[in-house]
């Protein structure tokens, strides 16, 4: 698996993954000199190619001067995330754009949350645009890959969960109180959550809107959510 960009590859040499190789354009400066650095300080090998060589092997071009190559990302089993009184996890029913995956698990990141579930079907994996896009903060984050969301959903409120669709047509968010185990479900990009699943949560919520466009991205809706979570727990 391919790492891009800078950000993305500062993130991964903070993590404990294996990195089999690293490729830096010649005459690597700034924050290319620190990742120089930072790989030669955990006996990473390093090549210095010229920038052809890196359009090459990048996928879309947008690799900063800067390519890490790790084994396949390793995603987490749904039982080894959370588990605290205040645990935060996010579930992605259908999300199957790789940006908005990538926003997701940047801004989950972000707000502290304790890991990610995504679909095995009908739903975007982490790859290295993923994590491209999510400033390496796929590399800290647990991510979890399941054959069923509504699976998943049954599993979190056994072990003490409230669960949350965010979803047109809910109560406000901002007149519920998301204390305690908080999981939220977003929807995918054109169709929302599910029917059966939203059946499965404990409440749907919803964002007001007060603009002509009738919708928010995915990740745009989530980053609000979860943020809604970190001011109630700060506010407790």
């Amino acid at each position: 698996m391919k790492t891009e960009g800078r950000n993305a590859v500062l993130e991964l040499l903070k993590t404990d993954k294996t990195v089999d190789k690293i490729l830096l354009e010649k005459g690597a400066q700034g924050t290319l000199a620190r990742i120089f650095a930072e790989a030669r300080r955990k006996d990473i090998r390093v090549q210095f190619v010229d920038r052809a060589v890196l359009d090459k092997e990048s996928t879309d071009r947008r690799h900063q001067g800067v390519i890490a190559y790790t084994t396949e990302f390793t995603y987490a089993d749904l039982f080894e995330l959370g588990g605290g009184e205040n645990s935060l996890i996010v579930l992605c029913d259908g999300i199957e754009d790789v940006h908005n995956l990538g926003s997701i698990l940047r801004v989950a990141e972000c707000a502290g949350a304790d890991g990610v579930v995504i679909p095995k079907a009908k739903g975007a994996s982490v790859t290295e645009a993923v994590i491209r896009i999510s400033a390496g903060a796929a590399e800290h984050l647990p991510v979890a890959k399941v054959s069923s969301i509504n699976s998943a959903i049954d599993v979190l409120k056994e072990r003490g969960y409230w669960v949350y669709a965010l979803e047109a047509g809910g109560e406000s968010i901002y007149e519920n109180r998301l204390t305690g185990k908080v999981a939220l479900v977003v929807g995918g990009e054109d169709s929302g959550v599910k029917r059966l699943t939203r059946e499965k949560c404990d409440k749907i919520l919803s964002i007001p809107l007060f603009g002509r466009v009738n919708s928010l991205n995915a990740s745009v809706a989530l980053g609000i959510a979860v943020y809604e979570v970190v001011r109630a727990r700060i506010q407790k």
